[in-house]
């Protein structure tokens, strides 16, 4: 394509910098993408500091994005795809011929790769993007544009109650109101959920929870033995789904200490790589410990279907739009605590300055 291509490379942990890439190319299958915005994750955080050890440097991360299709490459006809048009990307790559693949289940296949997480692909923290045409979906130009970020975080959340089989009949506890369970809250909500409750200790994600419209709970407001009770009484009842969207031993601890006899927990937090199970809390209670990593393509679709019709509810996830200049801040920030944030969306083909946000 003859262009340079800024992108934000991994320099180090803790160290992002903004540097030219090789400019992506259309290959057979491919599609380029001038990327509108991407989503700062907690597992980019992670791989920014080092902890998770599925990031290296020199990588280019971002997998929550949204763009437009700049080019495509040959054999690519066939997915009714165009230039300019305002599309999203499933970034879990499957082999497509194992059986997993066959069936519709690509983030089961043993040998799928995720964008944004394979040091094979230059990903989306870049002002232009190559992916596989059958992973980008097409969304409508009547949305803004910037909730394509979106699409992804949101159907993590709907894999994980639909892998808790939530239906209208449920009560549902959510353990962690950050994007993730936020993402579970509207998942809970598209799928008739009778009555949705959040945990969450910091003030500012409790309001965000609440203008989604489940209700907050402060687990700091009591002592332990007492939270059961606070959320039962939120729940008008006890929770017959409990979701752990953080993912470390104490907040599994609270999942069983709230789950009733024959519960479903399903954890989906990815906040530590080994957690303690008491044993007899799944045994001896019949609970189902179900887990809950990344989506189908069909959840995938049907989200971005959602999106693209610019629910209300969309303009309470983001928090903060930065330039690629002004990421570095943003992720340390995070990384540290000093923000709590939910969603900062970074526009890497905006210079250096107040993001401007496209609307058609």
């Amino acid at each position: 394509m003859g262009c340079v291509v800024e992108a934000l490379v991994l320099r180090n942990w803790w160290d992002l910098s903004v540097d030219t890439v090789p400019d992506p190319q259309a290959g057979d299958g491919d599609v380029v993408i001038d990327i509108v915005a991407t989503g700062i994750c907690g597992s980019d955080i992670h791989g920014f500091t080092g902890e998770n050890g599925r990031r290296v440097p020199g990588q280019v991360m971002g997998h929550e994005t949204v763009g437009r299709i700049a080019a495509l490459g040959s054999g690519t006809n066939e997915y009714g795809l165009s230039a300019g048009a305002l599309v999203t990307v499933n970034p879990v790559i499957g082999c497509g011929h194992c059986a997993d693949c066959l069936a519709g289940q690509n983030q089961n296949c043993p040998d799928k790769v995720v964008i944004g997480v394979a040091t094979s692909f230059s990903s989306a923290f870049a002002q232009q993007m190559a992916v596989p045409a059958a992973n980008v979906v097409v969304l409508p130009e009547s949305m803004p544009a910037e909730y394509g970020a979106l699409v992804e975080p949101l159907a993590v959340g709907y894999h994980a109650l639909r892998r808790g089989r939530c239906g209208p009949s449920d009560h549902v506890l959510i353990i962690g109101g950050g994007p993730i369970g936020q993402a579970c809250v509207l998942a809970a909500q598209r799928l008739d959920a009778a009555a949705v409750v959040v945990s969450e200790p910091d003030p500012h994600r409790r309001d965000v929870v609440e203008a989604l419209g489940a209700v907050a709970v402060d687990p700091g407001a009591v002592d332990e033995a007492g939270l059961p009770a606070m959320v039962a009484d939120a729940l008008t009842g006890r929770p017959s789904i409990v979701v752990d969207a953080v993912g470390i031993g104490a907040t599994m601890a609270t999942a069983f200490a709230c789950a009733p006899l024959g519960a479903t927990v399903v954890l989906v937090g990815m906040g530590a790589p080994q957690i303690s199970l008491a044993a007899y809390e799944i045994s001896t209670k019949e609970r189902s410990v179900v887990g809950s990593f990344c989506y189908d393509p069909e959840e995938f679709r049907q989200t971005a279907k959602w999106v693209g019709t610019a629910p209300a509810v969309l303009a309470h996830l983001i928090d903060e739009r930065v330039s690629m200049a002004e990421a570095q801040s943003s992720f340390a920030a995070l990384a540290n605590g000093q923000s709590k944030a939910s969603k900062i969306l970074v526009f890497p083909n905006v210079a250096e300055g107040p993001v401007t946000v496209e609307r058609r």
